[in-house]
């Protein structure tokens, strides 16, 4: 997007050099000519001063205690099995999403004392 912006500004320049260099007796081509070289710098200063946007992967672990099997995890609404897909981590807090019956629920570690 840079690289088109930086050449429609460098032909708007070169336009506007143009129209100020040639036939000097015209008044409307100097004012013309002005005009396009003012639109090229714009677009120059307005492609430059645009934010640089970052992009960051932030990557969540899960640990849980004791032990879990994927394969055994079933929904508590409908009992239907759970993939690794259904379950997200959100806030720092597990949820599970049934793709069969669209429950969505936090799941919770029983205590185990």
């Amino acid at each position: 997007m840079k690289a088109v912006a930086f050449t429609l500004a460098g032909l708007l320049g070169l336009l506007g050099l143009v129209f100020i260099a040639g036939n000097q007796g015209q008044i409307m081509r100097v004012v013309v000519g002005l005009v396009l070289f003012a639109a090229a710098i714009a677009l120059v200063v307005a492609v430059r001063l645009q934010p640089k946007i970052e992009q960051r992967n932030i990557v969540q672990n899960l640990h849980l205690t004791g032990d879990v099997s994927l394969e055994q995890m079933q929904c508590r609404k409908c009992g239907g099995k759970l993939s690794d897909e259904s379950v997200k981590v959100q806030g720092g807090a597990v949820f599970v999403a049934c793709p069969y019956c669209n429950a969505s629920y936090q799941l919770e570690e029983a205590v185990k004392w």
